[in-house]
């Protein structure tokens, strides 16, 4: 288990800074930050302060149980991603297996999610039968609500619309939305329908964002699903949204902001000031590290590893008390 931060630890010899990656943080931080296997952090956030703590420690333990311990005006709801329903290769030969077992591990957790929260990719190729199975298979999920955001595996050749058909109703524009509960607003944002310029938002989302804050008061907790990150990790693979810069600057004067992504296929975590990104993991295949391969291709490893890559995400928030719990579940 392990916990993610952005202090960079100590300085290089002679107090020189360490040049900057393409993609905004130094080589130290981006290897402190790029663990992709399963793991745990809790954070508490307080007065926009985001503190992290090792999961099992006594202050993690305690901001966890006073998140999701407590049902009266309690708010705990999960997250999954990148199920790729349809994928054919070496890298899982099973994807619908382990998505079940995903679905299993979310009925297990102990307590009923408000809603579970797919960021992206649930399929592979985006057809018809594709939607169709994942979404039988969400319906087996024990929550109230499902929410999702498409990835560009839904987009591919229609530029989203069987996805709109599958998931989109009651949604904006070309699937974008906002929801409230328990005193925390959500914005799911669709970044996914330029392929060849994977991670872009555009005007017309863009201007959604401005009018769906503008009328929020600067203390509300705000939480922002994507399906590609909406900070620069690493451009090279598509893995950044071009104009995301625009609704960054948007979220700025809240005090406390998260936002949640998928695509990248392993944990991840970046805070810049009152704004944490957290990369989810995928319930389908491992990618590489960044700039660790070629190209973002599925990656083999030893069957008995795979579940170590893969996982669930469950959110806990207690109105009053401002405190969020992120809790990192490997399927092993």
């Amino acid at each position: 288990m392990t916990a993610y931060d952005d202090h960079q630890g100590p300085a290089p010899a002679g107090g020189a800074e360490e040049p900057a990656t393409e993609h905004g943080m130094t080589r130290r931080q981006l290897l402190r930050h790029a663990g992709w296997f399963g793991g745990a952090v809790v954070l508490t956030v307080a007065g926009g302060e985001v503190i992290s703590h090792v999961a099992g420690t006594r202050d993690a333990a305690a901001a966890a149980a006073g998140a999701a311990g407590s049902p009266n005006g309690a708010l705990r709801f999960v997250q999954v991603s990148d199920s790729h329903i349809g994928f054919q290769g070496p890298a899982n030969t099973d994807v619908v297996g382990s998505f079940t077992e995903a679905v299993h591990q979310v009925n297990g957790l102990g307590f009923r999610p408000d809603f579970v929260m797919h960021s992206g990719d649930l399929t592979h190729l985006s057809t018809a039968g594709q939607f169709d199975q994942v979404r039988q298979m969400l319906a087996g999920l024990r929550t109230d609500r499902v929410f999702t955001v498409p990835g560009e595996h839904d987009s591919i050749g229609d530029a989203g619309r069987a996805y709109r058909q599958a998931f989109g109703k009651g949604t904006l524009g070309d699937g974008w939305y906002s929801f409230d509960t328990h005193g925390v607003h959500f914005v799911a944002l669709v970044n996914t329908l330029r392929l060849e310029k994977l991670g872009h938002l555009g005007t017309e989302q863009i201007d959604f964002v401005r009018k769906d804050l503008s009328g929020l008061p600067s203390d509300t907790p705000v939480v922002v699903f994507s399906h590609i990150p909406l900070f620069a990790m690493y451009p090279k693979w598509g893995w950044s949204t071009d104009d995301a810069l625009k609704v960054i600057a948007l979220l700025r004067r809240f005090s406390s902001v998260t936002c949640l992504n998928g695509h990248v296929h392993q944990l991840f975590t970046k805070t810049e000031g009152n704004i944490t990104f957290h990369s989810a993991t995928t319930t389908a295949y491992p990618l590489p590290k960044p700039g660790r391969a070629p190209a973002p291709t599925p990656q083999v490893v030893p069957a008995r590893q795979l579940k170590d890559a893969l996982g669930i995400r469950t959110v806990g928030y207690r109105r009053g008390d401002q405190q969020l719990a992120i809790k990192d579940e490997r399927l092993a």
